[in-house]
C-alpha cells in the first residue's frame, strides 16, 4: 500500500492548470506546423501562421493561449494500492484548480448555479472523472474546456441498422454544423458504444489522446484516417476561413453497448487542444 497526502495531488493540479494555458504539448505543437506547412489555402496558411505567433508569444510572455482558459476537466487513473490521506481527494482536486486559476491569473469562468450565473470566483468546482486500475501510481490529466469548442458537442442515439455508416454520417454532421464555431483546425474526439453518459465521457477523454497515436483497434484507425481526411476535404479551414487544415485528428474510444443501441458522442475541441499529463 502507496501513502500518498493529498496536498500533494493539490500542488501538481495547480501546477497543471498553469501549464496547459501557456503550453501545447509536443504532438500538438508538431501537428499545427506541419498543417502551417502543407495548408493550400494562402489565406489558411496566414491563419495558421498567425496561431503560431500567438503560441509563441504566450509561453514567451506566460499569457495563456487563449483568453477562455476553460472549465478544468480531470481524470483520475488511481492505482487500487494507494491510500490518501490529509483530507477528501475531490477537495484536494478543487483546491489545485482553485490556486492554478488564482495564483495563475487565469480567467475565471465558472458559474455556481446553470441558471443563477453567480461566478465562483476561483474556476472551481472542475469535472471530476475517478477510474481505478492496478498498481501504487496516480495519472492525473488537466484538460481545460473551452466552451467555445464544447457548445458544438452532440449525442447521436443511432439505431443499430445505422452501422459504420450512419456513425461516419454523424460525425459529419456534427463538424459541419461545428463550422468555425470551434475554432479550427479543430480535435475531434468520438465515443462509440456504451449508454448515453458512457460515450460522452469516451469522446472527452479521446482528446486526451496524442493524435500522433491512431486507435490499437484496426477498423476503428481505419475510420479515424477516413474521416480526418474527409473532414480536411470539407473546405472549413483555419478558422473557418476555408482551406485544407479543418481537423488535426479525429480520435476515437470504443465501448461494448446494448444490443438494441448505437450511441455516439463527439466532442470537439480548439486548435490547441490543452491538457497536461502528469504520473505521480
Amino acid at each position: 500500500m502507496r501513502v500518498i497526502h493529498v496536498s500533494e495531488l493539490t500542488e501538481n493540479i495547480k501546477e497543471m492548470c498553469i501549464e496547459a494555458n501557456h503550453y501545447l504539448t509536443p504532438d500538438m505543437e508538431s501537428a499545427l506546423k506541419c498543417a502551417c506547412e502543407r495548408e493550400k489555402s494562402p489565406l489558411g496558411k496566414q491563419v495558421l501562421s498567425s496561431l503560431q505567433d500567438n503560441l509563441k508569444i504566450a509561453g514567451e510572455d506566460m499569457i495563456p493561449i487563449c483568453q477562455d482558459t476553460g472549465m478544468a476537466v480531470i481524470f483520475l487513473e488511481i492505482g487500487q494500492e494507494v491510500h490518501f490521506e490529509g483530507g477528501l481527494l475531490e477537495d484536494a482536486v478543487n483546491e489545485g484548480v482553485r490556486k492554478g486559476y488564482v495564483e495563475g491569473f487565469l480567467r475565471k469562468s465558472v458559474v455556481k448555479d446553470p441558471l443563477l450565473r453567480e461566478n465562483t470566483k476561483d474556476n472551481t468546482p472542475a469535472i471530476i472523472h475517478y477510474e481505478m486500475t492496478s498498481g501504487e501510481k496516480v495519472k492525473i490529466t488537466v484538460a481545460p474546456k473551452g466552451f467555445g469548442s464544447e457548445n458544438m458537442s452532440r449525442v447521436f442515439m443511432l439505431k443499430p441498422a445505422d452501422g459504420a455508416d450512419g456513425v461516419k454520417n454523424a460525425i459529419l454532421t456534427a463538424v459541419k454544423d461545428a463550422g468555425p464555431n470551434a475554432c479550427p483546425p479543430m480535435v475531434v474526439g468520438v465515443g462509440i458504444g456504451g449508454t448515453f453518459e458512457k460515450c460522452a465521457l469516451m469522446a472527452k477523454k479521446a482528446l486526451t489522446r496524442p493524435i500522433d497515436r491512431r486507435s490499437d483497434i484496426p477498423y476503428v484507425a481505419e475510420m479515424e484516417e477516413e474521416l480526418l481526411d474527409r473532414i480536411n476535404k470539407s473546405g472549413i479551414g483555419p478558422g473557418g476561413l476555408g482551406g485544407t487544415n479543418t481537423a488535426l485528428a479525429v480520435n476515437i474510444n470504443t465501448y461494448p453497448t446494448h444490443i438494441a443501441g448505437l450511441p455516439v458522442a463527439v466532442n470537439i475541441c480548439c486548435h490547441v487542444n490543452r491538457h497536461c499529463v502528469r504520473e505521480i
